[in-house]
């Protein structure tokens, strides 16, 4: 069988294999955890930094990084910009970003995340930007990050 230069050969695993380099990253990973546990799912840099407990540069970088790939995207809250006290930019996951979790099996992990989230003692600034209005994810992305909280056991 002869093989012409016309001939493309793409390899199925490839963006696999390039996403699970992506996520396994340190910092990227615990980017994407924190903001599956966030109750929003919806994180300022300052919710990013406290729960990662990096410097703010590392962790925009990876930010940028994981935009840049489509996986996450900056949502801006238009009333937010002109008061002082509360974030105006969140970063969360994109339509492809929750497609990319969920092939990866990180969405299987959203009640943990989120539980680890809400044990976390927090700051009083990072209460208040959790607090904070923000603007809604798309339809898609809220839909597949919600998950059935288990109901109480009796007896307990």
């Amino acid at each position: 069988m002869s093989h012409t230069a016309d001939d493309v050969f793409d390899d199925p695993f490839a963006e696999q294999r390039e996403m699970r380099e992506l996520l396994s990253q340190e910092t990227r990973h615990l980017i994407v955890q924190c903001l599956l546990g966030h109750p929003h799912h919806l994180a300022s840099l300052a919710e990013l930094t406290y729960m990662i407990q990096k410097n703010e540069g590392a962790i925009l970088d990876q930010l940028e990084t994981l935009q840049e790939a489509g996986l996450l995207d900056v949502y801006v809250h238009e009333p937010n910009i002109s008061t002082r006290d509360l974030p105006s930019r969140f970063w969360g996951p994109t339509e492809r970003g929750v497609d990319v979790l969920y092939e990866h099996n990180f969405l299987r992990g959203v009640p943990v995340a989120r539980a680890v989230y809400e044990e976390t003692n927090k700051s009083e600034k990072v209460r208040r930007h959790e607090t904070a209005p923000r603007p809604s994810l798309p339809d898609a992305v809220q839909e597949a990050l919600q998950f059935e909280e288990p109901a109480p056991e009796e007896g307990r």
